[in-house]
């Protein structure tokens, strides 16, 4: 194990905004509980998809997604809080 100093742009909860060296960009740090909930959400989707319930896979897609979006706006939030401008280009 390293110890390194980290950046921190959020408060240190589940999906954290830190920036580590050497990287020029912030990332999100996923608590493993939470990110074993996302990979059961997605693995849900796919169960669904294999049974042919195409209204069950959408809902549970269109949750995922709104996840996602949280997340992206936490991490948008943060970074233009600092200055930092977005590593990728904002979808439609």
């Amino acid at each position: 194990m390293e110890r390194i100093e980290a950046e921190l742009f959020t408060d240190p909860g589940n999906d954290a905004v830190v920036r580590l060296p050497p990287r020029r960009f912030p990332g999100v740090l996923i608590q493993g509980d939470s990110l074993s909930i996302v990979r059961a959400d997605v693995a849900g989707i796919v169960a669904a998809c294999d049974q042919g319930d195409i209204g069950e896979a959408r809902e549970a897609a269109a949750l995922v997604l709104a996840h996602l979006d949280e997340l992206l706006a936490r991490y948008g939030t943060a970074l233009e809080a600092n200055g930092i401008p977005l590593p990728y280009i904002e979808a439609p």
